[in-house]
């Protein structure tokens, strides 16, 4: 049982506030909010900036009532894979020798380790063998070498993935607790065996609207034209994202007033613009939106498009799902029926799940809402409710409050269990 001194969290993860990438904002955020319930928090990123390598942040800096320890490393080039594998090993040494050769006085009481360099749940190893008190936890936002096989990078069943699978059990067994992001997350971590506690705790939307927004005319005109309905894929669009189901329904869908737009970046943008044919007159780009326009492209569209290629399914979890119900927009869904975001959608009714057997079907439903467009009205504003009673910040952080004191032995809040399983969406 900690003392009358507020306890402390030691947050790990590779990039940090003023980082904008969308991980590294939601882990500062993470550690915003332990601040404000009472702990003392402590963050140790890297030197190195994430987009722009050239950058190389001060040492030491407080922030927002968040002690920012920053790791000192060489400038590998984190967008190759060799200085992926360097910045990793780099950084999962630093933190462990960093961790454990600390004075008493200074050791935290919970030890957060994100997914950031790949890998970093190695850090578990080190402190439970020579600082066993510490509470391990490990948020779990993708998984490794799952990934790499999965991209190709690595074959399933060759040595390399033995061995690294081999060396996370152990890491796994030396966690206290693992957040993941979803039930088909969990079931890819079932191969590991671990056995603490185990618990879904989602990124929430970086943008909270206090309410439905509607769409900003000017901002709709440029992307939709005068279509009805305006369905918008934005954000990074790479190997783990698929298409060939989004096409085929607006196929299904030439001639309707629906309009599907693509305002996306990454690896497989090429790929979607070379397979988009020349009568497709209802499909179009857009260019990226900077985060200072997002909000007003968001809100510009009346359903998002969100994919995941099946082999993919427990891999990574698409955080866009999330920002699309904070927006009040529901959600097409390309993807395994085996994915989280399939499973959330179909429980609590916020959108479609799209695949061969039900494109059709779709199709069908959207040309129905062309004529009523007070029962989208609704819709959007379920997918709002639905977000602020599951899915928000809010909720979201008191629940790892409540997990962070119980693995103490402190007496924890009393908050709604909102975790998720196959059964029943909201319950461990």
């Amino acid at each position: 049982m900690v003392g009358p001194v507020p306890p402390k969290v030691t947050a790990l993860y590779h990039y940090f506030h003023p980082d904008d990438v969308v991980s590294a904002r939601h882990f500062s955020q993470f550690c915003e909010e332990l601040a404000a319930r009472g702990w003392q928090v402590e963050a140790l990123p890297s030197t190195v900036g994430c987009r722009d390598e050239s950058i190389v942040y001060p040492r030491t800096e407080e922030w927002n009532g968040i002690s920012i320890r920053r790791v000192w490393r060489p400038r590998f080039r984190q967008a190759s894979t060799l200085g992926r594998v360097l910045n990793a090993a780099w950084m999962i040494v630093a933190w462990s020798t960093g961790i454990v050769t600390r004075r008493n006085g200074t050791m935290p009481h919970v030890l957060v380790i994100g997914t950031d360099p790949v890998l970093s749940v190695l850090v578990s190893w080190a402190v439970k063998r020579f600082r066993p008190a510490v509470r391990v936890v490990h948020w779990c936002y993708d998984l490794y070498p799952e990934a790499a096989t999965a991209e190709g990078i690595l074959r399933e069943n060759s040595l390399p993935v033995i061995m690294l699978q081999r060396a996370l059990r152990r890491a796994y067994h030396c966690c206290d607790l693992v957040a993941d992001l979803g039930s088909c997350m969990r079931e890819r971590l079932e191969v590991y065996g671990h056995p603490c506690r185990k618990v879904t705790l989602v990124p929430w939307a970086l943008a909270e609207p206090p309410e439905v927004l509607p769409p900003e005319p000017t901002t709709r005109e440029q992307l939709f034209g005068r279509a009805a309905i305006g369905l918008l894929y934005s954000g990074n669009f790479g190997r783990a994202h698929s298409y060939e189901e989004l096409l085929e329904l607006a196929r299904l869908l030439r001639g309707q007033s629906i309009h599907f737009c693509f305002g996306v970046r990454g690896n497989r943008v090429d790929e979607l613009r070379a397979a988009v044919q020349p009568d497709d007159g209802n499909v179009s780009f857009a260019g990226f939106a900077p985060e200072s326009e997002l909000a007003k492209r968001l809100s510009a569209a009346d359903i998002h498009l969100v994919s995941l290629r099946p082999n993919w399914t427990g891999v990574v979890v698409p955080s866009k799902f999330f920002g699309s119900l904070a927006a009040g927009r529901p959600v097409i869904f390309a993807g395994s029926r085996e994915a989280a975001l399939a499973r959330w959608i179909e429980a609590y009714g916020v959108g479609w799940v799209l695949d061969r057997t039900s494109v059709e079907k779709v199709a069908s439903d959207l040309n129905r809402l062309v004529g009523c467009p007070e029962e989208l009205h609704r819709l959007q504003r379920r997918c709002h409710e639905v977000y602020h009673a599951h899915f928000s910040r809010r909720q979201i952080m008191d629940r790892w409050d409540h997990e962070l004191r119980a693995l103490l032995g402190a007496q924890p809040r009393a908050v709604p269990d909102g975790r998720e399983t196959n059964s029943r969406p909201g319950r461990d």
